[in-house]
């Protein structure tokens, strides 16, 4: 049986949309129904104790977000935090209570609107506890090894639901009023979202938050509905016919059918199972209230904190004013984001102290769930890394020292924009995204090892019948070729010892084939070294030894410092800072851009050769896996 990883909470982010919004305002952006003020709003916003909350809408009631790009924007304020690229999530969960579409996922919409690269997916719809359920699938999924990162998101947006103009074509409503159990709701829930980003590594600089566990359970064996929309129930407590059975969306909505709405007569149960729930984890020795610093309690209305205080002190637990912790107040009640928006504000707040334990309690009633949590507070590593290479690094060309004549002048001034280029590509591709950012793994640099070494092998090929294709009156270029080709041999075996060194296989080296970028590189320069006099391919050479000369020691150095590796695991990408300077590899180059082959119509091709093969080798490097 595998051991299970650690997992840790190594970045919070969040997202709220416009300004934070009084009780007075409200209506301003939600609307009068009937165009008369509500009512039950004064006494509702007294019960639930909330002073500011954030809408994604306008006072004309018109979204000025989506679900999927609130995410998305805590995703980004998320990784910003963390200082993290993109390439480097390698799985995606998200919940919420109502996605932007019916379909397809939640997850599916965010991982486009955030640009994430592919990766694994879990879409989580419920009510409050969807956050948790997503949480928990990134948890349990690294905590098994299968990933090493990820982003868990949650993100709620039920103004829309609210807004007055939703009620206009329900003729009960705008002649009674909204009923009880939706008018509740509507001076309740707000707008926001939030992200966490898990590892299996803790954080080297600040705190980071271990996972312990998360135990969620459901009690709808037990109970009716409680938070619903899609139906409307019956006075027996049975729900009636479903929104989609109607002969229209015109005839759901005009019966209330789609509403959101809360049946106040079982929502107290919330309570009663959330309190039952906490004991149970207590009695199992999984919760010690003496060892717990902080408990964050996501109860949607002030109202019901007293009543789970009485029931706790019923069962013999007191737990401190000092260590209960939520900003229901001023962020208001974002149903599944809340949690994670009262995590990141107690994480970047100095409260936590390393050694702190922190119980998360997270009820749903929606048909009653009840979730906790336990984290406890991380010290960083003891030992700092600084990353050794930056995307904020100048860019250089490879230097080419030729005559100053003017076709090789203008011929370095086009390779040189070329290569500018290549490299700002390159620095974006996700495989070389991480080694500037510092989240490459060794799984990530084993992938990258094989996938280079079947290009690599076919580097030897089209150099030596590029030579074959060179005629006799340019003797010192086609020994050029033929010396290029026996260096090129040597650097695959050097490739090979590297991979076996960072626990790669023989056969895995041995059976692999070109992904979808090699595969079109190797098949360019075959093509063009199998024309006569195939001078073009200078270009191409500019372009990878270049890469050996300007960027491979950089990036073996800083991969072997990121994952702590030996000489013997990185000599490859070392090897040619040396072995493709001026005085082996390039000096070749240099010496047949100075001949008399280089005419301006040589010149040209090379030109543009360069070009073709920056191209498909970012293409290589993009297609990392992809066969």
């Amino acid at each position: 049986m595998n051991k299970k990883k650690p997992v840790y909470i190594t970045a919070i982010g969040v997202h709220l949309p416009n300004k934070a919004i009084s009780n007075n305002e409200m209506e301003d952006y939600l609307g009068l129904i009937g165009g008369k003020p509500s009512r039950s709003k004064d006494r509702m916003l007294q019960q639930n104790g909330i002073h500011t909350r954030y809408y994604a809408m306008d006072k004309a009631q018109q979204a000025t977000d989506s679900v999927a790009g609130m995410a998305a924007k805590a995703i980004e304020n998320c990784l910003d935090k963390a200082k993290v690229g993109k390439s480097a999530i390698q799985l995606l969960t998200a919940g919420t209570t109502q996605a932007d579409l019916p379909v397809p996922g939640f997850a599916s919409m965010l991982q486009a609107e955030a640009a994430l690269p592919v990766c694994g997916i879990s879409s989580h719809q419920s009510v409050c506890a969807a956050g948790i359920m997503a949480l928990k699938s990134a948890f349990l999924q690294i905590q098994s090894g299968e990933y090493q990162r990820a982003l868990s998101c949650a993100s709620d947006m039920p103004s829309r639901m609210f807004k007055a103009s939703r009620f206009e074509t329900q003729p009960k409503i705008q002649e009674k009023g909204l009923p009880l159990d939706t008018d509740f709701l509507r001076w309740m829930l707000s707008d926001g979202a939030g992200s966490m980003l898990l590892a299996d590594q803790k954080n080297n600089k600040g705190l980071s938050l271990e996972i312990e566990w998360i135990d969620v359970k459901s009690y709808a064996n037990s109970f009716g509905v409680c938070m619903y929309a899609g139906t409307n129930k019956q006075k027996d407590g049975t729900t009636g016919q479903y929104w989609l059975d109607y002969p229209n969306f015109s005839t759901a909505d005009a019966d209330s059918a789609i509403n959101l709405k809360q049946d106040i007569k079982l929502v107290n149960q919330t309570v009663n199972l959330g309190v039952q729930h906490f004991f149970e984890l207590i009695d199992r020795g999984k919760i010690d209230p003496k060892t717990m610093d902080w408990l964050l309690c996501h109860y949607s209305s002030e109202y019901f904190k007293q009543p789970i205080i009485d029931l706790l002190q019923k069962g013999g637990l007191h737990i401190e004013d000092d260590k209960w912790f939520s900003n229901l107040h001023s962020k208001g009640n974002t149903g599944s984001a809340s949690i994670y928006i009262m995590l990141e504000e107690i994480f970047y707040s100095g409260k936590l102290k390393a050694g702190q334990e922190l119980i998360c309690m997270v009820p749903e009633s929606g048909r009653f769930i009840t979730t906790f949590m336990k984290l406890k507070v991380i010290a960083p590593s003891c030992e700092t890394k600084e990353i050794l290479i930056s995307k904020e690094d100048e860019i250089l060309a490879p230097e080419i020292h030729i005559a100053n004549k003017p076709i090789q002048e203008k011929l370095v001034r086009e390779l040189t924009q070329t290569w500018v280029d290549f490299e700002l590509s390159l620095r974006n591709t996700p495989i070389i995204d991480r080694i500037y950012n510092g989240t490459i793994t060794l799984e990530d640099y084993r992938l990258l090892l094989l996938n280079l070494r079947q290009q690599v092998i076919d580097g030897s090929q089209w150099i030596a019948r590029a030579a074959s294709n060179v005629s006799m009156e340019y003797f010192d270029i086609r020994s050029s070729f033929i010396s290029h080709s026996r260096d090129e041999h040597r650097d695959y075996q050097i490739l090979e010892k590297n991979y076996i060194n960072c626990g790669g296989t023989r056969e895995e080296l041995y059976t692999g084939e070109k992904n979808l970028g090699s595969d079109a590189l190797s098949s360019y320069m075959f093509h063009k070294a199998s024309q006569p006099n195939p001078f073009d391919l200078l270009g191409g050479m500019f372009i990878i030894e270049g890469l050996g000369n300007r960027l491979a020691g950089k990036w073996g150095r800083a991969i072997q410092q990121q994952l702590a590796l030996k000489d013997d695991q990185v000599s490859f990408f070392i090897y040619h800072e040396t072995s493709d300077s001026n005085d082996n590899h390039f000096e070749r180059f240099e010496k047949a851009l100075d001949s008399e082959l280089l005419t301006e119509e040589i010149a040209k091709r090379i030109s543009k050769t360069a070009k073709v093969v920056a191209k498909l080798y970012q293409m290589q490097l993009a297609e990392i896996g992809n066969y």
